[in-house]
């Protein structure tokens, strides 16, 4: 392995922990400084990496991990200031690229001490990319949600199945044979706890979560088909006044009535005093009474956003039973329900039982620094929400095993590994692969995949 792919984390908590497993299963050497010596062992028994109990202000902790044969550097330390002087040593020691993940906003700034200072390459600040996701979200209101892959070529939709939906009972291949004025793919179907990378006779179920990728000049048609509407949202109520809740209200209060609801009489005062057009309340998001009184049975999403798993999926549930307890029709764009979850068992967990969305801060992290890893192989990353699944686009090199046959020929292969090539760039034209599909070499496909087979992924395409 080359000394490019060597990889030192330091801190194994949150994000350092999910980097290091996804790392490790794409075949990355992994090295973890971490000083919590309660972590270290837990991550024994669930890690297949060198694990080192040390300090990161500690040369000797570095020198240890051989840092001098490293080739990147990714500091995720509890610690802001830990991580930035990170950065520093490591480039002393010669590492060349040095990711640092970091609470503060005003540090992403570049007011007085710019990332270039500091010798970091990319700096990740993972509540505000959950905040950013969250904005993305609300302006997708009529559905569950919607990724743009491709440079936004093509675009994946993300939809519960009900009883009135034309996939209701229906395999991918009955769709494309019925639906022919259409371009599509059901590309992942999440089915209670478990996920799905479907396959030509895979049946769709009621209260299926279907993801069907589509050229974006189809999207719209083909939502009208599956009679989603689409409807801008203009209420919405966030619980939780803390780095996420506040920074989505301040990302969104020009463009949507809010209402912001804290449990902490001085942080909502504060809150009250640096947001100018969103309405704060103080009080309990998880009473009913609350809720009602502070209009949530007029409000169209309610999103929850507090350091409290329980309390965002609990609160989430009551909130979508009081929006659409009026008849309201719960697939259109009214009654959503967006929950910050920190626990990734509780993920799955929460979309099986109502919730719409469930994000998660340190997967945010970790996708936006796998990104910036593998850009030179992978052009881009998208992880599918509720679902176990990555949507990944590559570029097939000219002798990889990808490249100039049928994808049929493939098909046990993609199968066995939990693979399916969505679309293909082809003369400049993107199309959604089909079975007699020939990918080209320097063709730019995009592949989904469950996350642990990203590597076979990789494989394929080099």
């Amino acid at each position: 392995m080359s000394k490019d792919e060597s990889t030192l984390i330091l801190g194994i908590g949150g994000v350092g922990m999910h980097l290091a497993q996804r790392l490790v299963h794409e075949g990355y050497p992994v090295t973890v400084i971490e000083s919590d010596s309660d972590l270290i062992e837990a991550a024994t028994e669930s890690l297949d990496a060198r694990l080192i109990c040390g300090n990161a202000m500690h040369l000797s902790s570095w020198r240890e991990a051989n840092a001098q044969g490293m080739g990147l550097m990714i500091a995720a330390t509890n610690d802001d200031s830990t991580n930035m002087l990170s950065s520093l040593i490591a480039d002393r020691f010669g590492i060349e690229r040095k990711i640092v993940r970091t609470r503060s906003i005003d540090l992403m700034d570049g007011g007085i001490l710019s990332q270039e200072d500091f010798k970091i390459d990319l700096m990740v600040h993972p509540e505000e990319l959950v905040a950013q996701e969250i904005y993305r979200l609300v302006q997708r209101a009529s559905c569950n949600d919607i990724t743009a892959v491709g440079e936004g070529n093509m675009l994946v939709l993300a939809m519960r199945v009900n009883e009135d939906s034309p996939l209701i009972h229906k395999t991918p291949k009955e769709l494309s044979e019925k639906h022919t004025e259409y371009h599509f793919r059901v590309v992942a179907i999440a089915r209670g706890i478990s996920t799905i990378i479907p396959h030509a006779d895979d049946q769709i179920r009621p209260l299926d979560q279907v993801f069907i990728m589509a050229r974006s000049n189809d999207m719209r048609p083909l939502m009208q088909m599956m009679k989603i509407e689409h409807k801008k949202i203009d209420c919405m109520m966030i619980l939780g006044g803390g780095l996420v809740g506040s920074r989505v209200a301040q990302l969104l209060e020009k463009e949507v009535e809010i209402k912001l609801i804290e449990n902490n009489q001085n942080r909502a005062d504060e809150l009250a005093s640096d947001l100018k057009y969103t309405e704060v309340i103080q009080g309990d998001g998880t009473d009913a009474n609350v809720l009602v009184m502070s209009g949530l049975d007029v409000t169209e999403s309610f999103i929850a956003t507090t350091g409290d798993n329980e309390a965002n999926i609990i609160s989430c549930l009551l909130a979508k039973h009081l929006m659409n307890r009026n008849n309201r029709d719960q697939h259109t764009g009214h009654g959503k329900t967006i929950a910050l979850v920190n626990k990734e068992d509780y993920l799955v967990l929460a979309s099986t039982i109502g919730l719409d969305i469930a994000l998660n801060a340190k997967i945010s992290a970790a996708n936006e620094i796998l990104k910036f890893i593998r850009r030179n192989e992978i052009l881009s990353v998208a992880h599918l929400h509720g679902v176990d699944a990555e949507v990944v686009e590559l570029i097939a090199a000219p002798g990889s095993d990808i490249a100039r046959k049928p994808l049929k020929k493939l098909a046990s292969y993609f199968r066995q590994h939990k693979i399916l090539i969505g679309g293909v760039e082809q003369d400049g034209v993107w199309k959604v692969a089909v079975g007699s599909t020939e990918i080209q070499p320097h063709n730019r496909v995009i592949a989904v995949c469950s996350s642990q087979n990203l590597k076979k992924v990789r494989q394929l395409f080099n």
